[in-house]
């Protein structure tokens, strides 16, 4: 049986680098597009074997370019996305919307098999975010041009590499005091980054299509409550303190001036809704593929780099009560 080939947008990612470990394993082509090969291209070089990954350096936007690849492209995944906009070019309307309507409209023209789009959760709910919007936007734009898209919604990723826990626990080894914004009720359900490589694979092998999938994880979580397992698995104590809006809002137009932004007023908008499923779609549970890593389990594989001792710490964590509230 012929091995389908794979053009994988944003194959560097935390996703993008499990899931070509997941389809080269299982006898399917990699190409991975990537606007930086010098910088990118020798990691995703080790996620396969030679001769079924290929490594294309290209602008996405750069429509000829990539034009090329979809003739050979029986299947086309896209990872890409941002959290804050940085520049002209790296704009929510340009990664979110734009861009997956080009990816669309090509799978259209060269009969490409299937097109996986990976999107958010709670965007629906979220209008007056514009990451929620373009993310919307891009979806509504791609099942007009490609009937046959997938499109996955994934809650918070998490993994040793995320921008996530990862994030959250340089930051609270950094600080005595931690804001939290709504009091810290928002609630999210995790999804491990292999448990996501699994629906995607799952939607590749099985041929599933025309449809939307909310990926979640096993367990429901307020931010809270995430902070408070951070803590924990860290060994640290810190003071969590309810921020109001207002003041939120002006410390978000300081970090907004940072290169990787700790906080922006579009992601405080964000944090008013929710990440859970919505119930108006199937879930990864739905379709047979159910989550089976739980945060605070996964995260306590490598919390260890931000303990006191590191990984030879003797430490024992803290308990809940430990933890202010």
């Amino acid at each position: 049986m012929k091995a389908k080939n794979c053009l994988i947008f944003g194959g560097s990612g935390q996703i993008g680098r499990h899931l070509i470990r997941k389809l080269t394993k299982n006898n399917y082509k990699v190409t991975v597009v990537t606007r930086n090969l010098h910088q990118k291209g020798y990691v995703i070089k080790t996620q396969a074997n030679p001769g079924y990954i290929d490594i294309v350096e290209a602008n996405i936007f750069d429509e000829k370019k990539i034009r090329k690849l979809f003739s050979k492209a029986d299947i086309c995944i896209n990872l890409i996305g941002i959290l804050f906009e940085k520049g002209k070019s790296s704009t929510f309307e340009n990664i979110h919307t734009i861009f997956p309507s080009l990816l669309a409209m090509l799978c259209k023209e060269y009969k490409v098999q299937q097109l996986i789009h990976l999107s958010a959760l709670g965007i629906n709910e979220a209008l007056d975010s514009d990451y929620a919007k373009s993310k919307l936007n891009g979806e509504v734009n791609i099942q007009k041009n490609f009937s046959f898209a997938t499109i996955l919604r994934p809650s918070v990723v998490f993994s040793s590499s995320d921008n996530f826990s990862v994030s959250m626990m340089s930051l609270l080894n950094k600080i005595p005091v931690f804001p939290l914004y709504y009091n810290g009720k928002t609630k999210f359900m995790p999804i491990h980054c292999s448990d996501l490589t699994d629906v995607i694979y799952h939607v590749i092998s099985k041929n599933i299509h025309s449809k939307i999938i909310e990926c979640v994880g096993p367990e429901t979580l307020s931010f809270k409550e995430i902070i408070k397992k951070l803590l924990k698995l860290m060994g640290k104590n810190r003071l969590l303190v309810p921020l109001p809006l207002f003041i939120a809002n002006i410390s978000a137009n300081f970090f907004q001036l940072f290169p990787k932004p700790i906080i922006t007023h579009d992601q405080i908008k964000l944090l008013q809704y929710d990440n859970i499923i919505s119930g108006k779609y199937q879930t990864n549970f739905d379709i047979g593929v159910p989550a089976t890593c739980f945060f605070e389990k996964e995260v306590e594989k490598y919390c260890y780099m931000w303990r006191d001792g590191g990984k030879f710490s003797t430490k024992k964590y803290n308990t809940p009560s430990d933890i202010n509230s």
